[in-house]
């Protein structure tokens, strides 16, 4: 099967979180599998570069945007059995960020105008096209409404999976027209209106074949009010097109045994080494070591992530002698709150503002305890990576959380791989994390529970091989 992941990000060449991850590490589980995948994405000024990888030039594409006529350059290379494509613009793209631009819905029509045209100039023909999130949403549209009585096009079909219920490609009406040709008409007739404007992502809900999402919990939140971000309505319209398959995690990044981002590898024969890493990690950050427990947290310091939670519970664990490291950036307030609570506790508390992924492995394999009580979180894999490296997740009963941590309630031992609450709130968070330290004391326990996380199986080969299936019946 020819399938093509039309993204804003992915891995190893652009990212700013799980996205990336997800794109590249399902891309490359499906080539395993045998079939024909490509991934194409902006080519954008910060694309991080592999080592003794050729990109070479493929074809000019002429892109309309309204008047504005413009060119896209189409760059190919191919990695771990993946034919990506780039697609690049010197306006639109070179730019030292991939998000938060004035112009972001300009720059995404026209990537995903830029898409759409490649496609008959370098003769890519895909059974399935797999957009991810709102910004290539309004391919779908532009194929099926512009394209659909031209052979080349006729026989493609779709599948779009939401990341992130929160973006929702809003904007002007007005610009139906202007960017895409598109008529208004499909903005009167309800195809593209959400909320009195425009939204690309409710554009692919209602004109894919199929709707996935990336947990099961999270499929059935985005069918209530409170977890769909406002989408309920028009996802239950699709809910016979609609499923939520689990991501998993790239297990040769993800390795405690072989990782080279680490001082000391360890297995579940070794677990004791991971007391050497904290302290190996302590020296590194100059923190001052005691045997005490550590509370990690690799993550977006944004609202959604529980930030909130995370600072008073940390403080809670600082002051009973416990050590926090945070590796992030995010929203500037959050960030400033973690350097203050730093200030208060340079001995035993390290932040590195920014992503720095050797220091992201090196906290995951430290640390005892994991922060993740996000609002919502529709996946998530920050707690399977933890797990991967027996460390505990603390999470918020949400999305992917809770299809992937099992929490300790006292009387679960051989099952519990985490610590586990419902309610989004203070009291429930801080509860949680001091039960967590006091397991820490109970060394038998704590490594009882910590083997339970290292034999979880959260490999992508299942869950590629459920996406297969779905394109399987989507092209029958």
């Amino acid at each position: 099967m020819k399938i093509l992941m039309v993204t804003s990000e992915s891995n190893p060449f652009a990212k700013t979180g799980g996205l990336a991850d997800v794109v590249y590490a399902l891309s490359k589980e499906q080539a395993v599998l045998g079939h024909e995948v490509s991934i194409v994405l902006p080519k954008y000024g910060s694309l991080m570069q592999t080592e003794n990888l050729q990109m070479r030039f493929i074809a000019s594409v002429p892109v309309s945007l309204g008047w504005r006529e413009q060119v896209a350059k189409i760059f190919k290379t191919v990695l771990d059995g993946i034919t990506f494509y780039f697609v690049d613009n010197e306006y639109y793209f070179a730019r030292e960020g991939l998000y938060g631009y004035y112009d972001d819905m300009e720059r995404f029509a026209f990537f995903t105008l830029a898409v759409r045209n490649m496609l008959e100039v370098i003769k890519l023909k895909p059974d399935i096209i797999h957009v991810h999130d709102w910004q290539p949403g309004m391919l779908p549209v532009l194929i099926k409404k512009q394209n659909k009585d031209q052979p080349f096009y006729k026989k493609m079909k779709f599948v779009l999976t939401i990341h992130n219920p929160a973006f929702q490609g809003m904007f002007d009406p007005n610009l139906i027209v202007d960017f895409y040709g598109l008529p208004i008409r499909l903005y009167d007739n309800g195809l593209l209106r959400f909320n009195d404007r425009a939204s690309s992502l409710k554009a692919a809900i209602m004109t894919v074949d199929k709707i996935t999402t990336v947990s099961p919990t999270h499929a059935s939140e985005l069918l209530t009010p409170e977890g769909s971000k406002g989408l309920d309505p028009i996802i239950n319209l699709r809910r016979d097109d609609f499923v939520g398959i689990l991501n998993g995690i790239d297990y040769q990044e993800f390795n405690p045994l072989k990782d080279p981002n680490l001082p000391l590898n360890f297995s579940n024969r070794s677990l004791n080494r991971k007391e050497q890493l904290k302290k190996l990690l302590f020296e590194e950050l100059n923190i001052d070591y005691h045997g005490q427990a550590l509370y990690g947290m690799v993550s977006r310091l944004t609202w959604q992530k529980g930030i909130n939670l995370v600072l008073e519970a940390a403080e809670l664990v600082l002051q009973k002698g416990a050590s926090v490291v945070i590796v992030g950036s995010g929203e500037y307030g959050y960030e400033q709150e973690f350097e203050r609570l730093r200030a208060r506790y340079p001995n035993t508390m390290a932040i590195y503002i920014g992503y720095n992924n050797q220091l992201a492995h090196r906290v995951y394999a430290a640390s005892d305890f994991f922060f993740m009580p996000s609002l919502f979180e529709p996946c998530g894999i920050g707690q399977m990576i933890a797990m991967r490296y027996a460390t505990l997740p603390i999470v918020r009963r949400t999305g992917g959380l809770n299809d992937t941590v099992i929490g300790y309630d006292g009387q679960n031992e051989d099952e519990a791989t985490g610590f586990v609450f419902d309610e989004y709130n203070r009291y429930w968070m801080n509860l949680t994390t001091l039960f967590a330290l006091e397991i820490y004391q109970d060394k038998e326990l704590l490594k009882k529970l910590r083997l339970n996380t290292m034999r979880v199986d959260n490999r992508w080969e299942k869950s590629a091989k459920e996406y297969i299936a779905l394109y399987e019946e989507v092209v029958k």
